[in-house]
């Protein structure tokens, strides 16, 4: 199986790993739709991996703001022939649920990452993860999809996420996952305000503290469009990679983007500009 963790190991800190978003569903807040068709999904991944993604992240059941959930079979039916026909492509496959039984076939299918955007807290997630020892993307959301921005509230945003963050990587180490397999996602968007959102980038860097690989999601998502002020398509492309780019800068491991082409012109400017040495 393909891994993450020597993904990671080979950008010490200075190369963030892309990850490109399929979502294999009718409803998801930006590409809802467009990639139910399993040919039409799998082009999509292809596409965004010669654009440069080193991940693609595969989800059968939307969690944008008011989604309704779907049952495990139909979950399993949407995303197990994306991800067998891309792992065998020697694609990096992460599958985005939180339901124990779609973790379990989607790595016996070659996922090497499970997304999860309850942090493993469903029933059985957190024995079915540390049963595979896959690499794990551990979120936080206030709420659930379907209530989330119901009047979302912190005290102190960061510090609240951070410890909720610190507090599920000590509950999966005492179950026996392994450190190393695990990451953090703040969950832009999930359970935030647009107040909340730009808390979370501004102090993004206490977050890169939690002692794993931050993974950080904007993408296109309400407040980047409110911070696009248009909603001109190209507008919130250019936004969401400028996001992501900033996020790098504040310690992310990893961006999830739907725009990879946009997204790695960005990172590779900051990295020529990294590599630069003026001749004395």
């Amino acid at each position: 199986m393909a891994s993450l963790a020597s993904a990671l190991g080979s950008k010490p800190g200075k190369d963030p790993l892309i990850m490109g978003i399929v979502n294999v569903t009718p409803d998801s807040f930006s590409d809802g739709g467009r990639y139910v068709d399993v040919v039409d999904a799998l082009t999509q991944a292809r596409k965004l991996v010669s654009q440069g993604a080193n991940v693609i992240d595969v989800g059968g059941e939307s969690t944008r703001p008011g989604a309704v959930p779907v049952g495990v079979e139909q979950e399993l039916d949407r995303v197990l022939p994306v991800v067998e026909a891309l792992a065998t492509d020697g694609v990096l496959v992460s599958i985005d649920t939180s339901k124990p039984e779609v973790m379990r076939e989607a790595v016996y299918a070659g996922a090497c990452l499970i997304n999860d955007v309850f942090a493993l807290q469903q029933p059985g997630a957190l024995a079915t993860a540390a049963s595979l020892q896959a690499s794990v993307i551990l979120m936080h959301m206030q709420g659930t999809p379907p209530t989330m921005q119901d009047e979302p509230s912190y005290k102190d945003v960061v510090m609240e996420v951070r410890s909720f963050l610190s507090r599920r990587i000590e509950a999966c180490h005492a179950a026996g996952l392994d450190r190393s397999n695990l990451l953090v996602d703040p969950g832009f968007g999930f359970g935030k305000t647009r107040e909340h959102n730009c808390a979370l980038l501004d102090r993004l860097g206490q977050l890169a503290e939690c002692g794993a690989p931050l993974v950080v999601g904007i993408s296109r998502k309400s407040f980047v469009r409110a911070l696009a002020r248009s909603c001109e398509p190209n507008d919130i492309k250019e936004v969401s990679a400028l996001l992501a780019l900033l996020a790098v800068e504040r310690g992310a491991a990893i961006v999830r983007v739907h725009d990879v082409e946009l997204t790695k012109k960005f990172l590779d400017i900051r990295h020529d500009l990294q590599s630069f040495s003026p001749i004395h």
